[in-house]
């Protein structure tokens, strides 16, 4: 897979010793992972009924396999119990979290608009 460009700072873990446990388990409380149906090549697998089709600029999150919302939601908690979020906030929130499945692919993760909820900005 070809390295990622770009140098955005909003888009960088933020350093270990500069995360508080406490703010980790107000994130952990507070954020959800409900995906998007705009990022999926199989939306039915995650829940959206009736099934949308992914925006062709888009990038899909089930390129190489549907991990389904279970999964999803799982490597999300455990990504931001593990502190592989952004340094950036919104409303206190990371606007992005990182995971890695156990066949080593990457996801990312984006806040939505103000409502804490994340959906997969890319698989990696």
């Amino acid at each position: 897979m070809p390295r990622r460009q770009g140098n955005n700072p909003k888009c960088r873990i933020v350093a270990r010793s500069e995360i508080d446990p406490d703010s980790l388990g107000r994130i952990l409380d507070e954020a959800r992972y409900t995906g998007s149906a705009h990022h999926k090549r199989l939306p039915a697998d995650y829940g959206f009924h009736p099934p949308v089709s992914p925006r062709p600029h888009k990038s899909l999150c089930d390129g190489d396999r549907s991990i389904g919302l279970d999964e999803a939601r799982g490597l999300s908690r455990e990504a931001i119990g593990r502190g592989m979020i952004s340094d950036f906030r919104v409303g206190g929130l990371p606007k992005y979290v990182w995971a890695v499945d156990a066949k080593g692919h990457a996801y990312e993760a984006k806040l939505g608009q103000g409502n804490g909820h994340y959906h997969e900005a890319s698989a990696l």
